[in-house]
């Protein structure tokens, strides 16, 4: 593949455009085309980047054989739809976070992307990130022992008009799949599939999640306590604590510049507790950038899925989020009761 990677953007709202300006912040990206079901929307986006193609519908984006990969934007209860339309006509995919609004709908499209042999990947920004990454490394290095505990939460205090996207049902509404994915997502990468899973929301007159709390278990011992919701401002930090010391990633815990590790001390010290090592790592642009530098590098060496943000993950935090929905009575047009 060329060394220039050419991308479409497909949906022309806020975070297609805070991508999109990130994506033009990397020399061998080149945004050549963008698609929506309005033209006019798609020709103003266009006009706003100098974007030289237009597509008036996903599918003549979806169809562009001009684009190499399609960065879908949507509203996540169209993820299945516009990803499925792109793969079905050839195109690689980045997909916006939560993947799709339930296991059953990702699974097929994982089962799609290898049938056509085509990249697919979702667009977890939080697995990108250099920092997040550097907590990875640390621990794989032992510098917190064994990790035993992962506290996050990402709430918004609002408030929400009843029509707003987050209360709607239609739109795939509620807290935990626009912000739980982020703390179950860490607390998948750091501990794995837990084996219990304990759940509790407060719902909104539309059924959708106000706010949930998520306790998950693992045999090991080790536990993740997470919450989300659109009621109150939350720190949105995260914690992550080991045999021999923690990690804490700060506000916003999903795109932080820097991480802040505690080391316990030797046994015997008693002069006090001692003072956080405070590493800088910073991200690029909006934060964006370092997924998009991901799905290109897997795109030149042929790969269908990412390392990083394989589909197995994607899967795991899904079926972790439906078992969630299933205890607390959420679940979406179409869908069955349990999620």
């Amino acid at each position: 593949m060329n060394k220039t990677i050419r991308w479409g953007i497909l949906a022309t709202g806020n975070i297609a455009e805070q991508f999109t300006r990130d994506l033009q912040l990397l020399p061998d990206a080149e945004v050549v085309a963008v698609g929506s079901r309005s033209e006019e929307s798609a020709r103003a986006f266009a006009d706003r980047f100098g974007i030289p193609r237009v597509h008036g519908s996903w599918a003549g984006l979806a169809g562009d054989e001009q684009v190499d990969i399609v960065y879908v934007a949507t509203p996540h209860h169209a993820h299945y739809e516009a990803t499925r339309l792109c793969l079905e006509a050839g195109r690689a995919v980045l997909c916006e976070k939560p993947f799709t609004l339930n296991a059953a709908e990702s699974r097929e499209l994982v089962a799609l992307a290898a049938k056509h042999g085509r990249f697919l990947m979702e667009a977890m920004w939080m697995r990108c990130n250099p920092a997040v990454l550097k907590a990875v490394e640390l621990i794989a290095d032992g510098a917190i022992g064994t990790v035993g505990n992962v506290r996050a939460d990402f709430g918004l205090a609002g408030p929400f008009e009843p029509e707003h996207r987050l209360r709607d049902p239609a739109l795939g509404g509620g807290a935990l799949l626009d912000l739980g994915v982020y703390p179950v997502t860490l607390a998948h990468l750091l501990l794995g599939v837990p084996d219990s899973i304990q759940a509790w929301a407060h719902l909104t007159p539309e059924g959708v999640d106000a706010s949930t709390a998520l306790l998950l278990g693992y045999d090991s011992g080790a536990v993740a306590t997470l919450s989300c919701g659109i009621v109150a401002d939350t720190p949105l930090r995260a914690t992550i604590s080991g045999s021999l010391g923690r990690i804490e990633l700060p506000e916003p815990f999903f795109r932080p510049g820097e991480l802040l590790l505690h080391r316990s001390g030797s046994e015997g010290e008693d002069d006090g507790p001692r003072q956080p090592e405070v590493v800088p790592v910073p991200y690029t642009g909006l934060g964006y950038a370092h997924e998009a530098e991901e799905a290109m590098r897997c795109l030149r060496a042929g790969l269908l899925e990412s390392p990083l943000v394989p589909w197995s993950g994607t899967l795991e935090v899904m079926d972790i989020m439906d078992a969630a929905r299933a205890q607390t009575g959420v679940h979406y047009p179409g869908e069955q009761p349990n999620g």
